[in-house]
């Protein structure tokens, strides 16, 4: 499935986001701070990441809505697609 570059610019976005994330929680970690700050930080990235899957599959999903037989013919009937979203719920 061929995904905007604008939509791919944001999902790298994000993906350097939680990148940095998970290393300040590992710093934190070395750091010994608080167990709920740490806890929080972890909370946040795992959110973020949730976010940015939910972004990939929306706009598969609005791939599929616009360009189904092309779609269906790449190995994404809106089927699978609603399967990936349901993995992440």
């Amino acid at each position: 499935m061929q995904l905007p570059d604008e939509v791919l610019d944001d999902l790298r976005r994000r993906l350097r986001r939680v990148g940095g994330q998970v290393q300040g929680i590992e710093r934190m970690l070395d750091e010994g701070r608080e167990c709920r700050d740490v806890v929080t930080q972890i909370s946040a990235a795992n959110r973020a990441l949730e976010q940015t899957g939910f972004r990939l599959v929306s706009a598969g999903l609005t791939y599929c809505l616009s360009n189904p037989e092309a779609a269906t013919a790449e190995g994404y009937p809106l089927e699978e697609v609603e399967k990936m979203f349901m993995r992440l719920a």
